[in-house]
């Protein structure tokens, strides 16, 4: 031993007979990390060229070590979409999401409300709802009552939750038993369109950022007013504190810029558009002007004002969203044919199922930030018999890489 510590072997950083070293030791200490791994080795007489790369570079690839310390799948954040980018009326491009619930009493009894909250993606308004139950019927009733209010809607983005995607089949359903092309010359008529919903894969929270921050404050708000007046509260005291809450919400300044000036214009909240906005989707056609502000003509002073608004939108709040902290470089993309490992936050670490990709949904940068998973499950299906796989929709951030196609 003492002549194999003065004499080691010296082996090149890349050959096969070094690999085998590297791996031998990595066994005899059990998965353990890039020291007590090159420990192993000078204690058994070899000498690497760039030991500390080429073990670094070994543990990096081995799989059991990715599947008990490897770290998460990451990527480039993705652009902003074009509905957070393109001025319109508030609503037309929103997000829906439910929170909750609360306990109301009628009578004896106690029963669970749920809220529903509507947000603007556009100027960050919010409209909010309450919903019976988590059941389609009840959120059908909650968006209509929405777009009652509101006006027509183009794109309605929500999480993948049952409810929604109920609604989505039910409202598929209906228009498939209709004229689709005189519906269409109708409907381009009064120029709105049907709903275009598009949802989020599953487990994929960071993505409804807009709705869940939007929930966040609502939250914050009402558990202020319950704190101080729902002591008794029911359907109709319910229904009071979430239109005070949105009208809190919808009074707050979208950036923070020139707060503390005295001499700043006013800050630029959403309450500034929310009742500007007509039936029609597309402003009245014509030229504003500042003159305009003194018209007789009210019509032409609210278009103004609203020219005026999406003017400091993108001066002041459109450029704060362009900002990225983290996230910057692009990284390798996964891959048909990856075996990895599936993120689930209810299960420890030693539980969680392997998956192979089998499906990309590329980005319109060609980066991927989902994929489609084959992996097995223990579930009877209805025959009695156990299917051996299934697939799943998931984020590449809820993926360990454990084997990659190369």
């Amino acid at each position: 031993m003492v002549t194999g510590l003065k004499h080691p072997i010296i082996l090149p950083k890349e050959s096969h007979v070094t690999e085998l070293v590297i791996r031998h030791c990595h066994l005899r200490v059990n998965h353990q990390g890039r020291g007590m791994t090159s420990n192993e080795i000078r204690s058994n007489g070899f000498w690497i060229v760039g030991l500390s790369s080429a073990v670094y570079s070994f543990i990096s690839r081995c799989v059991t070590c990715r599947r008990l310390r490897g770290g998460n799948q990451v990527q480039k954040m993705a652009d902003l979409p074009e509905d957070r980018l393109e001025p319109s009326p508030p609503f037309t491009y929103s997000g829906v999401d439910y929170f909750g619930p609360w306990l109301i009493k009628e009578g004896r009894k106690e029963l669970k409300r749920y809220g529903v909250v509507f947000t603007c993606l556009c100027c960050r308004a919010v409209h909010l709802e309450s919903a019976n139950s988590l059941t389609t019927d009840s959120f059908i009733n909650a968006l209509r009552r929405f777009l009652a209010v509101r006006g027509p809607v183009r794109v309605l983005r929500s999480d993948r939750g049952t409810n929604c995607v109920g609604a989505e089949r039910e409202l598929a359903n209906a228009l498939s038993v209709m004229d689709i092309s005189q519906v269409h010359m109708f409907l381009q008529k009064e120029g709105c369109d049907f709903i275009e919903f598009k949802m989020n894969v599953p487990n994929a929270s960071n993505m409804g950022g807009v709705w869940e921050r939007m929930i966040r404050s609502v939250r914050s708000i009402l558990s202020s007013l319950l704190y101080h007046h729902g002591a008794q509260l029911d359907d109709e005291s319910l229904r009071t504190f979430m239109c005070e809450t949105a009208a809190i919400i919808n009074s707050r300044p979208l950036s923070p810029q020139n707060l503390n000036d005295p001499l700043s214009s006013e800050p630029l909240t959403p309450n500034h558009l929310l009742t500007m906005k007509s039936k029609i989707l597309l402003p009245p056609p014509g030229k504003f002007l500042k003159t305009d502000l003194y018209s007789r003509k009210r019509w032409r002073r609210i278009q103004y004002l609203a020219n005026e608004f999406w003017c400091r939108w993108r001066k002041e709040y459109l450029q704060n969203l362009q900002v990225r902290n983290k996230w910057v470089v692009p990284k390798r993309n996964c891959c048909v044919g990856d075996v990895v490992l599936i993120i689930d936050d209810n299960q420890p670490r030693c539980q969680w199922r392997m998956g192979r990709i089998v499906e990309l949904y590329p980005d319109s940068d060609g980066l991927v930030r989902k994929v489609r998973l084959y992996v097995g499950t223990s579930e009877l299906n209805s025959e009695g018999k156990r299917d051996t796989l299934s697939y799943l929709d998931r984020p590449v951030n809820k993926l360990i890489v454990l084997c990659e196609n190369v």
